[in-house]
């Protein structure tokens, strides 16, 4: 099947060496590695985290499989933003299924939280044209929102959101109509949001990813820009 993400996007970095797969082995070390679904902005992602004081490698979603993912030494996971649906985003459903199993820290942004909501048993439909749009994030200050003010601004760029949110994910944001914004699973590292926390007029990025470095059990460079 061709990679629908992979079409008319800029072009991403070229695959990291990962060595032969070797089963869902997961393994601790100091890198956060993350999944390009073939999108410019994985590289705002990729800026803020290495703002952070984060060591990250980038592979693009077709050029490594779960088990290689889980084996590369990286002690956390991040699926990227991108164009397409979770069903032709590579390994993105792989990746959260083996996370789950393993028990692996995963944030999903944007294409990323779709993926994960869908894994687990949400659906993802059609809503509103949110590209470049802001809007009011409520949440209940757990997860990715500890010690965030509530509500904040956000930047949203999509036009799918996940809906009929399963027992084991807990809704902990939402926008002014409704819509999911971020969801927690209630016993693993998983956690996603629908916005951009990298755009420029996202407030509290560097925090949530902070926040997010902070659950996978990484060292935050302190003083980042906020």
């Amino acid at each position: 099947m061709e990679n629908a993400c992979a079409r008319g996007r800029f072009k991403a970095a070229p695959p990291i060496p990962i060595g032969p797969e070797r089963g869902a082995h997961y393994s601790l070390g100091p890198m956060i590695l993350v999944i390009d679904n073939y999108d410019s902005f994985t590289w705002n992602l990729v800026h803020y985290l290495m703002e952070l004081g984060a060591q990250v490698e980038v592979v693009r979603n077709d050029a490594i499989s779960a088990g290689q993912a889980l084996s590369s030494g990286a002690s956390a996971f991040l699926l990227s933003p991108g164009p397409c649906t979770p069903n032709e985003a590579g390994v993105s459903l792989d990746l959260v299924a083996a996370c789950a199993d393993a028990g692996a820290p995963l944030l999903g942004v944007c294409l990323g939280h779709q993926a994960i909501g869908q894994h687990f048993g949400g659906q993802v439909v059609r809503g509103g044209l949110m590209h470049g749009k802001t809007s009011p994030v409520v949440h209940d200050g757990t997860g990715l929102f500890e010690g965030l003010p509530s509500p904040f601004t956000a930047t949203r760029y999509h036009s799918l959101i996940v809906e009929d949110i399963p027992a084991c994910l807990r809704v902990n944001a939402t926008s002014e109509d409704g819509s999911v914004m971020g969801f927690r699973h209630e016993s693993l590292p998983i956690h996603s949001v629908q916005f951009h926390p990298e755009s420029i007029a996202t407030e509290y990025g560097h925090d949530m990813l902070a926040n997010f470095l902070r659950i996978a059990g990484l060292p935050v460079r302190e003083h980042a820009p906020a």
